[in-house]
């Protein structure tokens, strides 16, 4: 990836991967609008001892309250931008948030034992993965029994999926559809690992 503005400015506006040059404009309180760290917490049913792995974090806009509710639990954020990663960690660092593990990705797969995670979620990342269908495999394996993958989609998105490409990607890795929040714009999908049988 390069620094030049021109090319940065068309990452910023298309599809793709997040230039992390940008990632200050992740942080804008206007976002709160769509979606809340606080409301994303209640939709994804969290318990403070839960095991949670962000995928995409970013600076770190819904991290930093998920790691705060997650008072006997953990959050591991992983990106494919280290860059990414040194933001959310010097902005959790600077609210003394200690619950936190960083792990930078290769976009295919994650270095974590079967069932580590109690829930895992992404807002607005989806689209910009490469190997969707690997990833999602990924986080079936990840999931523990009754594991939730929440997965949150905004207007204004160039990478954003429908409500019924997910369901379609999801079911081919053997998850249910769990709960739906909001509408066709903006909406939030859990989607569940059931226990095999």
């Amino acid at each position: 990836m390069t620094n030049n503005k021109q090319d940065i400015i068309d990452r910023f506006t298309s599809k793709g991967v997040f230039p992390h040059q940008m990632a200050f404009t992740l942080l804008i309180p206007l976002r709160n609008i769509f979606l809340s760290p606080k409301k994303l917490i209640k939709r994804m049913n969290l318990a403070p001892s839960h095991q949670v792995l962000e995928i995409g974090p970013g600076p770190g806009y819904f991290s930093l309250q998920v790691a705060k509710f997650l008072t006997q639990g953990k959050i591991v954020l992983a990106d494919i931008q280290q860059e990414m990663l040194d933001y959310a960690k010097k902005r959790l660092g600077k609210s003394n948030i200690s619950n936190t593990e960083y792990y930078l990705c290769n976009g295919e797969k994650l270095d974590f034992s079967d069932e580590s995670f109690d829930r895992i979620f992404m807002v607005t990342v989806i689209g910009e993965v490469e190997n969707k269908g690997a990833y999602i495999r990924e986080f079936y394996r990840l999931l523990r029994a009754d594991g939730i993958l929440s997965i949150s989609e905004l207007a204004g998105d160039p990478d954003k999926m429908t409500p019924q490409e997910l369901m379609a990607l999801t079911a081919k890795a053997g998850f249910v559809l769990g709960e739906m929040f909001g509408n066709q714009r903006n909406y939030t999908i859990n989607f569940i690992k059931t226990k095999l049988l």
